[in-house]
C-alpha cells in the first residue's frame, strides 16, 4: 500500500475507514470504494485535496487501502 501523494509506504490507520500518511502528513478517507485525501491543518481541520488527485488513480488507491484493512 502506497500514499498516492507521496508514494511512501509508511501508512497508518486511524479509523475504521481513515488512514495517515506519516511521510507527508495527509488523511485519507475511503467509503464505497471512492477515496478522498485531506490535508491536516494546524489547527486540526481537514482541507480537502481531491481536486488534485486523478479520479483513476485515487479509485485504484482506495481499492488498495480497503483491501488490506
Amino acid at each position: 500500500m502506497k500514499c498516492p501523494n507521496c508514494s511512501s509506504k509508511d501508512i497508518g490507520k486511524i479509523g475504521s475507514h481513515q488512514f495517515y500518511c506519516w511521510s507527508c502528513f495527509i488523511e485519507l478517507t475511503v467509503n464505497a470504494g471512492k477515496m478522498s485525501v485531506y490535508q491536516v491543518e494546524k489547527d486540526g481541520t481537514l482541507s480537502s485535496l481531491d481536486d488534485l488527485f486523478c479520479l483513476e488513480n485515487a479509485a485504484n488507491s482506495a481499492h488498495q487501502l480497503q483491501a488490506t484493512s
